[in-house]
């Protein structure tokens, strides 16, 4: 673990340097490219420096210990030993959930789809449900959501919706969100007061520069028509909304919020590119078959990985063993409840196989 901690403090005095010439600052791209690793290993740097401090300060203490003739320093030092003693264990273990090795996925911005599945007209309205409560969150930590696409239901709430969340790593908090959500309540139309169970699928997938997707244009089928909805002057007037197939594939993405035809068309192949690189990836994964072990879920969307039952304002996640009473409040937007357990879950998971593979 030490040699990995200095060869990181290495390159992060290396990173340091190279931002103080001027051929470097005079390249914007590789400039934030290397503020942004400089970011990254001062968050380890920082830890690291202050676990040497405290051992050099333990060793010093001991040896002024066996030094010290007067007993009332003796036990000032014996004080700060079991103080330091108790500290660096501490530090030791942050120091290797440090070390573990990050998604390079985590900092993105996400592309959020929520679909309505089993349970007809309930499983709309709890998409749309959830879409505002995952719209709540960002809101509390600071993110920006802008909605791409949305289909209404029957009776409200949303067949499908897409949307952007962008803000600081993003994907590292919502990456666990991937998989059916099922909700077990009493809907308003049933006059019998049976609880139901219906099914939203949710996917969660990392935004991608246009440059590390190629398209062959001669794949594409572009079709425009016009918006359908409730919704601004634009709609059913004029031809804004456009679907962008893509042929080898057969994906195909929708948009129409925006109030032209090129912001829709930007946005539809914002997330085609998002989605084949999604698909190159589930190949790489499955090529890796171990790699799907060290993992949470599947992240696949046939997973069922929550219940949502609202007559016991409980939430369970399933794959943690995770049990909740406080759905109204993660409803409203307090998902760290949920967000965070997981995100620790699978940090111990990590920290446990690196552990036994060291």
């Amino acid at each position: 673990m030490f040699s990995k901690l200095d060869e990181v403090e290495s390159r992060y005095e290396q990173v340091n340097m190279s931002l103080q010439r001027p051929d470097i600052a005079s390249d914007q791209k590789q400039y934030r490219s290397l503020m942004k690793e400089l970011a990254d290993l001062e968050k380890v740097v920082v830890v690291y420096r202050d676990y040497k401090t405290k051992v050099k300060s333990l060793r010093s203490s001991k040896e002024l210990l066996t030094a010290e003739s007067d007993q009332e320093m003796k036990e000032l030092i014996r004080e700060e030993i079991r103080e330091l003693e108790t500290a660096i264990p501490t530090i030791e273990d942050n120091l290797k959930i440090l070390l573990i090795p990050k998604d390079p996925n985590d900092e993105k911005n996400i592309i959020l789809e929520i679909r309505a599945g089993a349970g007809g007209d309930e499983a709309s309205l709890f998409a749309d449900e959830l879409y505002r409560a995952y719209g709540h969150y960002a809101s509390k930590m600071g993110w920006k959501v802008e909605l791409l696409s949305y289909a209404d239901g029957n009776v409200g709430g949303a067949k499908e919706v897409i949307a952007t969340i962008a803000g600081d790593s993003v994907y590292s908090k919502l990456k666990f969100e991937s998989g059916v959500h099922r909700v077990q309540r009493v809907p308003k139309t049933e006059a019998a007061g049976r609880v139901h169970t219906s099914t939203v699928t949710v996917a969660v997938i990392p935004e991608v520069e246009q440059s590390e997707v190629k398209i062959n244009m001669n794949e594409i089928r572009i079709d425009v028509m016009r918006a359908s909805g409730a919704g601004g002057q634009s709609v059913n007037r004029t031809e804004s909304a456009v679907r962008v197939v893509h042929l080898p594939t057969g994906i195909i993405v929708h948009c129409q919020e925006g109030k032209s035809q090129t912001s829709n068309r930007e946005r539809a192949f914002q997330i085609l590119y998002a989605k084949l690189q999604q698909l190159e990836e589930e190949k790489v994964r499955k090529e890796a078959s171990d790699t799907r072990l060290d993992q949470i879920g599947t992240g696949d969307r046939s997973e069922r990985i929550r219940t949502y039952n609202f007559p016991q304002t409980r939430v369970t996640d399933h794959r943690i063993g995770l049990t909740s009473h406080q759905l109204p409040e993660i409803m409203s937007g307090s998902m760290e409840i949920l967000i965070d357990a997981l995100s620790a879950h699978y940090q111990a998971e990590a920290l446990k196989k690196q552990t036994s593979g060291s």
